[in-house]
């Protein structure tokens, strides 16, 4: 297992250098090349420290205030009347997108229209459900682990997390698995910011990609609504009273929610959970002594990864936070990996401790009305992941550093190459 180089030490060391020098008022946390390189956290740090409720002036998203302690980002979180998320207002991501770019989904909406959405779709993580789809889950989980090469290097992101979360998510769809492909695309596709990265699609060609998604999933809607009701997610939203009758945009932003939150939590915390194994070696030794340490891994994996950076909320009234006056109309990015990794909240937030007495107090899934409607599933598939893994494999070599997914919003891995040794 590898650990930090000197070099990595180095870029680190230097990256806090100038996040503690830099002039506060030129400080902007959600610049790509800190994601890139996973240097944001010095700036984070910083802000805590420095100024917690942070008006960041930025050439990309304009002026937006940074709120990066764990209970101002519970107190924005928790107060739909105030903080919005609705996409008429500018939704859950910094670029104001125009009218043509514009999604309605759920989690961009306030009540009562979210709640009855999100409740049309919340069955299919119902306890009893997520029990039935336990032994799938651990079945696919064997046959993947059990086709990886030995003693030679290969890409993780793909052949791991990805296989594993697109298998997923075409069962909760229904989807045909030989296409699954296509979902993993169209999360990326959902994602992707030409302004953030200059290989992504631009927007007329991402939002044909979308078109493209819709007319897929079109199909399947209306095979399905004119069947009896299922227990997957297009047979849901087709049946139920609050979605049967969504306009095809409306249909099309609530897809582009549920494959992205099916996908991005998990897939990357897949990978996220062996890249901190490889770097905290006691700890996986701590694990492979006792593999029921899995139970509170899971979630500080989940804390440690934080695979959404961020989630915007609007002003709809003046407010007082943290000492700041908002005013309406001022949006606010509540960064969850900053409030992860506050000091005065989490003890000992910067290291990675399987064995947490608190495992699951962090802010990775949210809080409030828009909590993630998935989180348990997101559990279980890393829990049953990783109950797999130890038996099978002693070590896991990573073999270079990470690519990282060129995003302020998304917080994840294109590509770690790793080798088990035979």
């Amino acid at each position: 297992m590898n650990q930090i180089t000197s070099d990595q030490a180095s870029r680190q060391q230097e990256a806090r250098a100038a996040a503690f020098s830099m002039p506060l008022d030129q400080i902007d946390p959600a610049t790509p090349a800190f994601f890139l390189h996973d240097t944001v956290g010095h700036y984070f740090e910083r802000l805590r420290r420095d100024d917690p409720v942070h008006l960041s002036h930025s050439l990309l998203w304009g002026d937006y205030w940074s709120v990066t302690k764990y209970q101002d980002i519970m107190a924005v979180d928790t107060n739909h009347a105030v903080y919005s998320s609705d996409w008429t207002r500018g939704g859950i991501v910094l670029m104001d997108a125009p009218a043509a770019e514009q999604l309605p989904m759920f989690i961009a909406m306030d009540p009562p229209k979210h709640d009855v959405q999100r409740k049309a779709v919340s069955p299919i993580v119902a306890p009893g459900n997520l029990n039935s789809m336990e032994s799938l889950i651990r079945e696919r989980t064997r046959k993947v682990l059990d086709e990886l090469p030995c003693n030679e290097t290969f890409d993780w992101v793909d052949k791991v997390s990805i296989e594993l979360t697109t298998l997923m998510l075409a069962t909760l769809f229904d989807f045909p698995l030989e296409d699954r492909r296509l979902l993993t695309w169209w999360s990326d596709v959902a994602t992707m910011n030409k302004m953030v990265n200059p290989d992504a699609l631009g927007p007329e060609e991402r939002m044909a990609e979308l078109h493209k998604m819709l007319g897929y999933f079109m199909k399947l809607w209306n095979e399905r609504v004119n069947a009896p009701p299922k227990t997957d997610l297009v047979s849901m939203l087709a049946h139920q009273p609050a979605t049967r009758n969504m306009s095809p945009q409306e249909y099309m932003g609530n897809l582009v929610l549920l494959i992205v939150g099916g996908n991005d939590t998990t897939r990357n915390s897949m990978t996220g959970g062996l890249l901190a194994l490889s770097r905290h070696p006691e700890q996986f030794a701590k694990l492979r002594a006792n593999p029921a340490l899995i139970e509170s891994m899971v979630p500080e994996i989940i804390r440690w990864q934080t695979p959404l950076a961020y989630m915007r909320r609007t002003a709809v009234a003046d407010a007082e936070l943290g000492g700041k006056q908002i005013k309406k109309g001022d949006k606010l990015a509540m960064w969850y990996l900053s409030g992860n990794r506050d000091e005065t909240a989490i003890d000992n937030p910067n290291a990675f401790v399987i064995d947490r007495a608190r495992p699951r107090q962090h802010l990775s899934f949210g809080f409030g009305i828009h909590r993630c409607v998935g989180n348990r599933l997101a559990e279980m598939q890393l829990k049953i992941l990783w109950e797999e893994i130890l038996p099978r494999f002693p070590v896991i070599e990573v073999m270079g550093e990470p690519t990282r997914v060129m995003s302020t919003f998304v917080r994840g891995y294109t590509k770690l190459p790793v080798r088990i040794p035979g």
